[in-house]
């Protein structure tokens, strides 16, 4: 049996933007729907936010969004990312993780979600892959980008 995982982010008020970002990155279809599409008063500041929203590609790229309504609490604060030892330590709870088969296909990737991004580790070769980066988008969403090793 296959299983798949889809990340799902949350936003506050630019979930909109962010999936159109990645799909512009990813490629795919779009879909955002918002909270007034589900009969939310058009009226309450939520009304235009995305209650549900997907990127979904053909190459088996998927990642879901939504804007927390205005009246929940916010995160609390993620510690700051730093490199110590060769290592990349950071306190975010999590990673975008997307891995491709080509240095120059996850390259083209990379390139075009360091737009406007926070360069973490600067996409090349790693030790242990033939391509690596980790940044932090213009979003505030942390990706993983690496090419896949396989043992020969």
């Amino acid at each position: 049996m296959a299983i798949s995982a889809t990340t799902h982010l949350n936003f506050r008020g630019d979930a909109r933007a962010a999936l159109e970002f990645y799909q512009s990155v990813f490629g795919g279809r779009l879909t955002a729907v918002a909270y007034a599409d589900f009969g939310m008063p058009k009226d309450l500041p939520d009304a235009a936010n995305v209650v549900f929203g997907q990127v979904t590609a053909e190459n088996g790229f998927s990642v879901m969004a939504y804007d927390v309504p205005s009246q929940a609490p916010a995160a609390a604060p993620v510690a700051a990312t730093t490199r110590e030892h060769g290592m990349t330590l950071t306190g975010e709870r999590f990673f975008v993780s997307v891995r491709g088969e080509t240095a120059e296909e996850v390259g083209a990737l990379w390139d075009k979600l360091a737009d406007g991004a926070e360069i973490i580790e600067k996409y090349g070769p790693s030790p242990w892959a033939p391509g690596f980066g980790m940044l932090t988008d213009r979003f505030g969403v942390t990706w993983v980008l690496d090419v896949a090793a396989y043992a020969g």
